[in-house]
């Protein structure tokens, strides 16, 4: 098992797929610092507000690594570009040192006007007995193996999919069937889809917003699963319209 800094996140992120982040609370002002002095990764996972860790939402069950591939600071903001690596399942979370703010224990340093205190006014809020002083909330993790090649039919599937949303699309807008057809032909949407697992998780990224239909594509044991889950998903919102 291995030790993953967390940042939990309304948000899913896939192997191999790109995202920006915005960085502006303290704790993962201390985490991206200890990343980046360590040039750790570290992993992106939905939060789940059912299972709190010292007060702030916890995290799900699986998650995907985040590599940094891009840092810029913007005053007290730090945006990043990052890149989705390795799956990882959580074994044991380590609870962050302090609660959130507006826990009556940080009543001492809260801000009324919703500036947050300097990351040493924080850190001396930490008790003594604290077994750290990490802000942010960490894991021992167990990645998980790649998922294996798609086969033809898979690809086939991946395709069809791919194939029904552009039409479907086309027809909104009014677009006749031929000129549908060539669009569908030479669209970059459907390069993305080849043997490599990822691209399923490419799909996933290009055309579901859900997150719960996100997380359980990333939970997903095998790539005829996850199809399984996008095509239902994507028959429901099909029939919602």
């Amino acid at each position: 098992m291995s030790q993953l800094p967390l940042f939990v996140l309304p948000m899913v992120l896939f192997p191999g797929e790109v995202q920006e982040l915005r960085v502006f609370e303290p704790r993962y002002r201390q985490m991206l610092d200890d990343c980046l002095l360590e040039d750790l990764n570290f992993g992106l996972i939905m939060n789940n507000p059912m299972n709190p860790t010292n007060h702030w939402d916890g995290p799900m069950d699986y998650g995907c690594e985040a590599k940094i591939v891009h840092h810029e600071t913007k005053g007290s903001n730090h945006f990043l570009k990052i890149i989705g690596g390795r799956r990882f399942r959580i074994k044991q979370i380590i609870e962050p040192a302090l609660p959130p703010f507006d826990h009556p224990m940080m009543e001492p340093i809260a801000n009324e006007d919703g500036y947050f205190p300097d990351l040493e006014t924080i850190i001396e809020m930490i008790p003594d007995e604290a077994p750290h002083s990490k802000l942010y909330i960490s894991a021992e993790v167990e990645y998980l193996d790649n998922l294996p090649e798609l086969s033809q039919k898979e690809q086939n599937s991946l395709t069809s999919i791919m194939q029904e949303i552009l039409k479907r699309i086309g027809v909104m807008m009014n677009i006749d069937n031929e000129t549908i057809s060539e669009w569908i032909e030479q669209s970059p949407m459907i390069q993305v889809i080849s043997e490599s697992s990822e691209s399923v998780y490419s799909v996933t990224s290009l055309v579901v917003h859900d997150l719960h239909t996100r997380q359980d594509i990333l939970e997903s044991e095998n790539s005829q699963d996850s199809i399984s889950i996008l095509r239902a998903h994507l028959s429901a919102f099909s029939e919602e319209e």
